[in-house]
């Protein structure tokens, strides 16, 4: 009889934290001690104006991105405001997720 073991590791990072940082007008998400990605905003009245989105060298393609979205929307919602995704990535995101739907003021192509 052959036995398949697959490796069940866990691939989810504890050390992942992210937050939302008003002095430089962006959310974060670290690993450990590095900022491995950052969405950045404007903080307009009645709206959050997402501009940008950058993910450092060598945390690409860890899905870490999507977490950041995830955090930083639902804290536009939690907070009364709406979204303005001038931001490819988390226009996207918004694309894909559309349970924020109601919440999205989609900017003039």
């Amino acid at each position: 009889m052959t036995e398949n073991t697959i490796s069940t590791e866990d691939k989810f990072a504890p050390d992942v934290s992210v937050r939302r940082n008003d002095a430089k007008h962006r959310y974060e998400l670290h690993v450990g001690d590095k900022l491995a990605v950052q969405s950045f905003y404007r903080d307009l009245p009645g709206h959050i104006d997402f501009t940008h989105t950058e993910t450092a060298e060598g945390f690409e393609g860890q899905g870490l991105g999507r977490v950041l979205a995830h955090f930083a929307l639902d804290d536009v919602v939690a907070a009364g405001k709406r979204i303005i995704p001038h931001c490819p990535f988390i226009a996207g995101y918004l694309r894909k997720h559309e349970v924020y739907g109601q919440c999205v003021d989609w900017p003039d192509s």
